[in-house]
């Protein structure tokens, strides 16, 4: 009984000498920790390249690394902040040999450039039709072949119409009843002959006859035979459908004259960029086949993709220097960006499918990967919407093989 009493209290002074000592042991360090952090650092050292000092905290200019405090003693100080539970350390040496290259974030405002494939087109707003507006059959061509260019107001064809020789003998015939009238006591009737004659006057001329010709017809006391289509508008003729003996219609067009002096180009943009273009945006425009490069802006947008290229028409107004030909092929390149951003490399961010990821310096060769959402791509560069913030740190290059080393450490928790 005594031998076991004995040793239960040998038991309980042990217990107490050790619990003593790591009480004073955690009491002296805490307060050698205090005492340490309480001085003033002779200078500042790279924990990588001892050789590099610096008389102020910072960051190393070769590995990116938070400078260490030295003390009078020699001793070092710790680093500034814990590293994130997630955080991979990579050696100096080892960056290097992996290529990673560090960044800080800032706002810029980046410019990016479109390019696309376009094609020169007849501005269908100068565009001219041309038809008669009665039945007929066509004597001569003067026009003869597509590709000449007409004058406004030059021939392009005569003709015989039926209706329009009915139509002057109704104007001939009026205009002998108003002479008949001139010695009549009836002063109705003969104010009603001379709103005939321009009712017949008016109805030539919706016939397309040219107040010269009903001039013509008026004079001569006969009606004409032949009349003469002149060209309504100044163009190249595109589209012929006139040729000698031909029996036309009013439906019937007769020729097409495109009005050169002002073209579209019509860029295809691919779906995938559709958003980057906007009317009123500039281009410039290079035409391989001759025309020199022009500056033009954003005229119209189709609203619709072509379901066979899936490309979005984008159309440009310019005036012709008189080198531009219908169907020439033209380099567009859109300028666009221009908008304050938060850019990086595209490196920069790995990219898993469903999320993306960057990895941010945390001092002394830590990592700490972070997801970000990113928005428009422009060149190498591409935006950050969300998780990076101006003046942060990140690895601009090599983050593959630091997610690498990221996900091995997590393997082994």
């Amino acid at each position: 009984m005594m031998r076991l009493l004995k040793f239960l209290l040998f038991v309980v002074f042990v217990a107490a000498l050790v619990a003593g000592g790591f009480g004073y042991g955690r009491w002296y360090s805490t307060r050698t920790a205090v005492a340490k952090d309480n001085r003033k650092p002779t200078y500042y050292v790279d924990p990588m390249h001892t050789w590099y000092k610096s008389d102020k905290p910072g960051i190393a200019p070769d590995c990116g690394m938070k400078l260490v405090p030295v003390y009078p003693d020699g001793s070092q100080g710790a680093s500034d902040a814990a590293p994130a539970d997630n955080s991979v350390r990579t050696a100096a040496e080892q960056q290097q040999l992996i290529g990673v290259r560090y960044e800080t974030a800032a706002w810029s405002n980046p410019t990016d450039s479109l390019h696309a494939v376009g094609r020169v087109m007849a501005d269908e707003t100068r565009m001219t039709r041309v038809q008669a507006r009665t039945d007929g059959w066509i004597d001569t061509v003067v026009a003869d072949f597509t590709g000449k260019f007409i004058a406004k107001g030059e021939p392009l064809l005569t003709y015989y119409s039926p209706e329009l020789h009915a139509s002057e003998q109704e104007f001939l015939l009026a205009i002998k009843a108003v002479a008949a009238m001139q010695a009549s006591s009836m002063h109705d009737s003969a104010a009603n002959s001379h709103a005939l004659v321009e009712a017949s006057r008016k109805r030539l001329e919706l016939l397309r006859m040219t107040p010269a010709q009903i001039d013509e017809v008026e004079r001569t006391e006969k009606p004409l035979a032949s009349i003469t289509l002149f060209a309504p508008a100044s163009g190249f003729i595109t589209a012929r459908n006139a040729f000698p003996g031909q029996k036309f219609t009013p439906e019937t067009e007769l020729y097409t004259l495109a009005d050169l002096s002002q073209v579209w180009v019509i860029a295809d943009v691919f779906e995938a960029d559709a958003a980057r273009v906007h009317v009123g945006q500039t281009a410039r425009i290079s035409f391989p086949g001759g025309g020199g490069t022009l500056t033009a802006k954003v005229a119209y947008i189709q609203p619709q993709v072509d379901p066979a290229t899936r490309t979005l028409k984008v159309r440009f107004v310019m005036p012709n220097p008189g080198a531009l030909k219908p169907d020439m092929y033209a380099d567009v390149e859109l300028e666009s960006g221009g908008t304050r951003r938060l850019m990086v490399p595209a490196e920069a961010v790995l990219d898993a499918g469903t999320s993306k990821t960057m990895f941010f310096d945390s001092g002394n060769g830590h990592f700490e990967p972070r997801t970000v959402e990113t928005g428009e791509r422009l060149g190498e560069r591409v935006e950050i919407l969300s998780g990076l913030k101006a003046g942060e740190r990140y690895a601009a290059s090599g983050v593959f093989l630091l997610n690498s080393d990221s996900q091995m450490k997590a393997g082994t928790k």
